[in-house]
């Protein structure tokens, strides 16, 4: 059954912490998941989230400091020694454990590895510092089960007894040869039906799936998608063995990289939660507002270049906003699709078949709305030339900005910039301005203007 947060609960737990009674305590949370226990410390002041923290064993609240809000974690860890932090970590698989640590001062850092019972553990936690957090050594565990390949089964099942101990879930059996270096998996069903004086190198998979440790996270995320994997092994320059990534670490890549590509496509600079500062949220937001109203201003003097046009054919100006609303919708329509076949590799660059489709989309799409506005502008106005005018030129908009949606995230990304900001106002005002440059000297074409 799903956990439903109550006031009756967030009450009784205040009123538990005001009398300490750390047992009756305990009791009440003791079957309630980590997550939720999460959720419910993020709904208490800090004071009383610290209190639940330290009465709960570390076991628990270890997993439970993987799930809290930024902001109570970083306050959390205020509050606790370096010692305290260190027995949290101890309980913690090395890439989590980590990822604590990368988030506390140089000096606590030190502390706090310094107060880790497990050598092995703090060394493969220092280990992983040292990568990129957006790299596939950033979020890989050291955690992992591997076998040489000149092992006979027998030997290889009493090392996984002794290795599987310290891992929560084993995914894989990776083969080794006598240099660390990968050279393929092991099926645990092979070795469960074979003679235990067989060879490992006589039963194990060599065809495998692997990434370099310096690989990005996002490429990893792609890979693992595209061959439905559960978890994948990270190999180093020389090809051995160095860690292994699972799925969950993939689901937080694709969850953190969709949320950024959403919000580049709002117009919104940098990482922005609802719990950040006014001022933060101003860093965010303003640099891309402050350039749409650059390049509305430019749009402005173009219509200002045309008050001739108007005075004399004065429906012009109306279907400006229309012009403006449907070129931006069409542009950003055209990007989104661009951006999502970048994202997922259906379209890895460009391609002329798909960019002669996207034109013949415009095509009928604008000669469509053409000729629905040509209809409305004849019946309502009676101006024949001129909803002829604003008919092509309609269609001439569409095609442009087709054209630019599919073109720029291509560009950007062939650049190595993130092709999600050509989803949002970039390709909105962009258009304003070059479509009505183009609505306007098609017009005034026809019109002999």
């Amino acid at each position: 059954m799903e956990f439903k947060l109550s006031k009756e609960l967030i009450t009784q737990l205040e009123e538990l912490i005001q009398s300490k009674n750390d047992q009756q305590l305990e009791v009440l949370l003791n079957d309630i998941h980590h997550a939720d226990i999460a959720e419910i410390l993020d709904e208490l002041d800090f004071d009383d989230a610290t209190y639940i923290f330290k009465v709960l064993d570390s076991e628990k609240t270890a997993e439970i400091l993987l799930e809290l809000e930024d902001d109570l974690r970083e306050n959390i860890l205020k509050r606790l020694s370096p010692k305290e932090i260190a027995e949290e970590l101890d309980e913690l698989e090395t890439n989590d454990a980590a990822d604590i640590i990368a988030e506390l001062s140089k000096d606590r850092k030190e502390e706090v590895i310094s107060e880790l019972q497990d050598v092995e553990h703090a060394k493969d936690i220092v280990d992983l510092l040292r990568y990129d957090e957006h790299t596939a050594g950033g979020i890989m565990h050291k955690e992992l089960v591997k076998v040489n390949e000149n092992w006979s089964v027998l030997t290889c099942v009493k090392e996984m007894r002794i290795q599987a101990e310290n891992i929560s879930r084993v995914h894989s059996i990776y083969v080794v040869d006598d240099e660390d270096r990968l050279k393929g998996r092991l099926s645990l069903k092979d070795l469960l039906i074979t003679s235990t004086r067989q060879q490992i190198n006589d039963i194990y998979i060599r065809k495998l799936n692997s990434v370099k440790v310096d690989a990005e996270d996002v490429e990893v995320a792609r890979i693992m998608q595209k061959y439905d994997l559960e978890a994948i092994p990270v190999i180093d320059e020389l090809g051995r063995l160095v860690g292994r990534i699972t799925i969950d670490d993939i689901v937080d890549v694709i969850k953190d990289e969709a949320e950024k590509d959403y919000q580049l496509a709002a117009g919104i600079t940098q990482d922005v939660e609802a719990g950040d500062s006014v001022l933060e949220m101003i860093k965010g937001r303003l640099p891309w507002l402050l350039i749409g109203m650059v390049i509305e201003i430019v749009a402005s003097f173009v219509l200002k270049d045309n008050e001739s046009a108007f005075d004399r054919y004065k429906t012009l100006i109306i279907f400006v906003p229309l012009l403006s609303a449907t070129a931006g919708n069409i542009g950003v329509q055209a990007s989104a699709i661009v951006v999502q076949g970048l994202a997922n590799g259906t379209l890895k660059e460009f391609s002329k078949q798909y960019f002669t489709k996207e034109l013949t989309v415009a095509m009928i799409s604008g000669s469509i709305i053409s000729m629905f506005l040509f209809i409305f502008h004849t019946i309502v106005y009676g101006q024949l030339q001129v909803g002829l005018a604003i008919s092509i030129s309609i269609i001439a908009v569409i095609l442009f900005a087709a054209t630019l949606g599919t073109l720029v995230p291509l560009f950007l990304n062939k650049n190595k910039i993130d092709p999600a900001i050509a989803t949002g106002p970039f390709i909105t005002t962009t258009n304003d301005v070059f479509g009505i440059i183009l609505y306007f000297a098609i017009a005034k074409l026809i019109l002999g203007l």
